[in-house]
């Protein structure tokens, strides 16, 4: 293929790039359905929904993706994506099992991080409360 009849596609996470390389298709799924982009699909920007964004390559390969939602810009022949969250996977049976593992630990770490902000918030309400009180 033709350098122009491949997609530079960026997959980016709030804390690093995941995936940088050529692709000539991308898959993926928004709010109303799933679609595919070729290099020389008009410009377009969605929203994704959490789902398996799939890339084929030059040689024809596919690269599996679980993502969480985001948002996906192409122009020209340039893609970006940008997601909360998203794990490589060999196959996608093996892709399931590794987004399980790491989506739940992390859904986990944040609902431990949540309980503890609400602690604290109660916690600087009560004081406050205090500080209502009159002095006797």
């Amino acid at each position: 293929m033709k350098q122009a009849a491949l997609m530079q596609v960026n997959l980016r996470l709030p804390s690093r790039l995941l995936f940088s390389g050529e692709a000539y298709k991308v898959v993926a799924e928004a709010e109303n359905g799933a679609f595919a982009l070729l290099p020389m699909h008009t410009d377009f920007v969605t929203a994704l929904l959490p789902s398996v964004l799939i890339l084929t390559d030059k040689q024809g390969h596919e690269l599996f993706f679980g993502v969480d939602q985001g948002v996906l810009v192409k122009q020209d022949y340039q893609v970006d994506i940008a997601v909360r969250r998203a794990v490589q996977g060999e196959d996608l049976a093996r892709l399931h099992d590794t987004v399980q593992a790491s989506f739940v630990e992390v859904d986990e770490q944040e609902r431990v991080a949540r309980t503890a902000l609400s602690k604290l918030e109660a916690g600087i309400v009560r004081r406050f409360s205090d500080l209502r009180k009159p002095l006797t």
